[in-house]
């Protein structure tokens, strides 16, 4: 079972976004059909896997499926769309953000640990 949350609706979106005044949430932006991003998504289950930092609500957003979401999580962050991508939200603005290759296992612990 996975440790993190599949949002599909913008009203989950808008839930996750309102929490993380209280409790941060880490989002993986995924495409299905890109191996980067297969890449990235196993480097965020490795993470999770591992001792993840209990403090994050932990989401991932397939990209190509849920594209309204995905848009509005770009949108409301202000943050350029990429996919793979890795975003860390608080207090409702983005925290931090890597794309691409840089979404690793390591690079995880290091911003989140």
């Amino acid at each position: 079972m996975p440790k993190w949350r599949e949002i599909t609706e913008i009203q989950e979106w808008d839930q996750a976004l309102e929490r993380s005044g209280e409790r941060p949430v880490v989002i993986l932006k995924h495409s299905t059909t890109c191996p980067v991003s297969a890449n990235a998504l196993d480097e965020f289950e490795t993470y999770l896997d591992g001792t993840p930092n209990e403090g994050y609500d932990y989401l991932l957003v397939k990209v190509i499926e849920s594209r309204p979401v995905s848009n509005k999580i770009a949108e409301d962050l202000q943050v350029k769309h990429a996919s793979p991508q890795i975003i860390m939200v608080k207090n409702k603005e983005q925290g931090w953000n890597t794309s691409h290759w840089s979404v690793t296992d390591k690079h995880i612990k290091a911003v989140l640990d």
